[in-house]
């Protein structure tokens, strides 16, 4: 699989950005497992920073008039920060096959909330007394395994936020990790100068598909674009499952 690995991982990060065009977030839902199944977890979040760092950084900027509360952003993010730092380290030290199946059963907790509880509400004043510890965790899973949306995402989904504000806290949320992450990733010496060029090309796919995703959002329901989406994630997930326990 690896002779093709390019091609699968270009795909992979592909439809990452159209995810994240269409919707502001959850590009790493499908990338990181894609490349997580041909090569290992390590290399995936490792490949995937830089496209992170710059893509979040360009949505956070062009969105940064619909923040809302920047204390609960900046919270939310910082403490990401520091929970990444930690989960980084568990990167490093965990077996990689007790990865795989961590992201496939995180892939799997994000989809069965979506489908069990669509219309939960958190309300702003209890979503503000736990936006650090949700950012903490968050974090921590992004440096662990490239993956925090059952965290991150579910947390501010849960709020109900506008497209908007949800797209200008998430993307602050993702630059703050992946700031944190790279120079982690390269003093725990996962990342490389050869790998972060590696990284560096996997933004052309990224950035590629984030207008496909911006035009697909105004032309379908976001119902009918996030059954697709779910239902390439249980796939993706499914697979990295067999991947780890039988390969």
């Amino acid at each position: 699989m690896e002779e093709y690995g390019w091609l699968a991982g270009a795909i992979g990060l592909l439809i990452g950005g159209i995810l994240k065009g269409a919707t502001g977030a959850g590009a790493p839902i499908v990338a990181v497992p894609v490349l997580a199944l041909i090569y290992d977890v390590p290399l995936a979040v490792a490949v995937f920073t830089t496209s992170s760092l710059l893509s979040n950084i360009w949505q956070g900027w062009r969105y940064r008039g619909s923040q809302g509360s920047k204390s609960f952003v900046w919270w939310f993010a910082g403490m990401a920060s520091v929970g990444t730092i930690l989960g980084s380290l568990l990167l490093v030290t965990l077996p990689s096959e007790f990865l795989m199946t961590s992201v496939s059963a995180l892939v799997f907790l994000y989809i069965v909330f979506r489908l069990l509880r669509p219309e939960w509400q958190l309300s702003e004043r209890a979503a503000g007394r736990i936006v650090a510890p949700a950012g903490f965790l968050g974090g921590m899973l992004q440096g662990a395994a490239g993956l925090s949306a059952p965290i991150s995402l579910t947390f501010l989904t849960a709020m109900k936020m506008e497209r908007a504000r949800f797209i200008a806290t998430v993307s602050v949320f993702f630059a703050m990790t992946s700031i944190t992450q790279i120079p982690t990733l390269y003093g725990l010496g996962v990342m490389t100068p050869q790998l972060f060029g590696v990284s560096l090309l996997a933004c052309i796919p990224v950035f590629g598909g984030m207008p496909i995703g911006a035009a697909l959002a105004k032309r379908f329901s976001k119902k009918t674009f996030d059954t697709v989406m779910l239902a390439i994630l249980a796939v993706v997930a499914s697979r990295l499952v067999v991947e780890a326990l039988f390969f």
